[in-house]
């Protein structure tokens, strides 16, 4: 199992060098509260529709990892939490700091860090400094899986 997921961990830093939405943007400030970050980084509503194409595509390795409601996607993973009821389970705040800093949640974590650009280890040099996702981009996906309801 811990060779499977170091092997995942290196298929998803792999993956990461096929991400579109890797820019040289200014990271937008945000305040951590409690276990969320409650103001949207870009202060409009997200796109669910972008962020469900954007979880679908194997560019962000969503679903290299969890698994959902996605009937039409083959092979999708069994690492990390099913992404069904995500919603129900998590808070838009709390879903926005998941993406944001995983590892604020799970220091062991292999789920990347999409909005971060500093404090990073094992980035390649196309990413270094950059987030991996852009802000729209993580508002488009906060607004997906905050409508994943059971």
């Amino acid at each position: 199992m811990a060779r499977s997921i170091v092997h995942i961990a290196a298929l998803i830093a792999a993956s990461l060098g096929c991400v579109a939405g890797a820019t040289a943007e200014e990271l937008a400030p945000y305040n951590i509260v409690g276990d969320g970050i409650p103001q949207s980084l870009t202060a409009t509503p997200g796109d669910a529709a972008r962020g469900r194409a954007l979880v679908l595509t194997r560019a962000t390795t969503c679903i290299l990892c969890h698994s959902g409601p996605f009937p039409e996607t083959r092979f999708q993973g069994d690492l990390a939490p099913d992404l069904t009821g995500a919603g129900n389970r998590w808070s838009v705040g709390q879903l926005r700091l998941r993406l944001v800093e995983a590892s604020r949640f799970n220091p062991e974590t292999i789920m990347p860090s999409y909005y971060r650009d500093d404090g990073l280890v094992r980035v390649g040099r196309n990413f270094a400094g950059k987030p991996i996702l852009s802000a729209t981009e993580i508002e488009d996906i906060v607004a997906f899986l905050a409508t994943l309801r059971d």
